[in-house]
């Protein structure tokens, strides 16, 4: 789908130079002299380079949509991930770079979205929160105030996080996976 160049949005996948680009900051300038255009920068699906570029709103761009599609998670061999399609239970195996940062919270049985673009896997992402245990924390240290102070503990799968003094070991904790950060206490 052609989208003119000024109507850019970040998280937009769009299609440049035979790649494809997710956008992560847009701004639109308008010099004193010249015509407007809006600077993007653009990072690469694949690959994760990055790159600006300036879009005129005369210029089209290609506007890509992509297909996902909820996977389950059966075991880690090495380097790669077996995910099972919930639907036609077909198996694949994915490269673990492919989940990022994330990829420590991935746990047995987890649904995971499995992005694809014309039948090519170009990326998977966790649920935006899961719940784990904490292993160890550390104590609490008296006078300390309640406010804004954080201690560190460590997740049942090594993770390194802060948490609220008030969270002891052997508590469930659910936790941010894009950037590991503790959200609250586990309801369970």
């Amino acid at each position: 789908m052609k989208i003119s160049g000024n109507a850019i949005r970040p998280g937009n996948i769009i299609q440049h130079k035979n790649r494809l680009w997710v956008a992560v900051r847009t701004q639109h300038t308008q010099p004193g002299k010249g015509g407007a255009y809006l600077q993007v920068e653009l990072k690469d699906i694949r690959d994760g380079t990055k790159l600006n570029e300036r879009f005129r709103s005369s210029e089209s761009v290609e506007r890509v949509r992509l297909d996902e599609k909820p996977y389950q998670f059966l075991y880690e061999e090495g380097d790669l991930i077996s995910v099972m399609d919930t639907e036609t239970f077909d198996q694949i195996q994915l490269p673990k770079e492919i989940l990022g940062d994330a990829a420590p919270f991935l746990k047995d049985g987890m649904v995971i979205t499995v992005v694809s673009h014309e039948g090519e896997v170009v990326g998977a992402e966790l649920p935006e929160q899961v719940t784990m245990e904490i292993t160890e924390a550390d104590p609490v240290v008296k006078g300390q105030t309640a406010s804004s102070s954080y201690k560190p503990a460590v997740l049942e799968n090594g993770v390194r996080i802060m948490v609220p003094p008030h969270i002891e070991s052997g508590t469930r904790v659910v936790v941010n996976t894009a950037d590991g950060t503790y959200i609250e206490r586990a309801k369970d």
